[in-house]
């Protein structure tokens, strides 16, 4: 059985805005049913605890270095990792 969340969701058009939280619908049906359910499962969870996990508050900064020899920080860039359920 569908939940009214699924259902909504599946009957959503394609490429519409992505409103408040920047994910485009798209990115939702791709995910498919087990997908969905996994993801609605995670956020009743936070929400009934009340509690963001702890992976979903960290990002890890890695420096890539634009030169081989790099020893300045003018000389690297970065990249942050996320976790983008959050």
């Amino acid at each position: 059985m569908q939940s009214e969340v699924e259902k909504a969701i599946k009957e959503m058009r394609n490429e519409k805005a992505t409103g408040d939280y920047d994910v485009p619908v798209d990115v939702l049906k791709l995910l498919g049913e087990g997908g969905l359910k996994i993801m609605l499962k995670l956020i009743n969870t936070i929400y009934e605890i009340g509690e963001w996990p702890k992976d979903f508050t960290e990002v890890t900064f890695i420096a890539l270095r634009k030169k081989t020899r790099a020893t300045k920080c003018s000389e690297h860039r970065t990249i942050s990792l996320i976790v983008h359920t959050a």
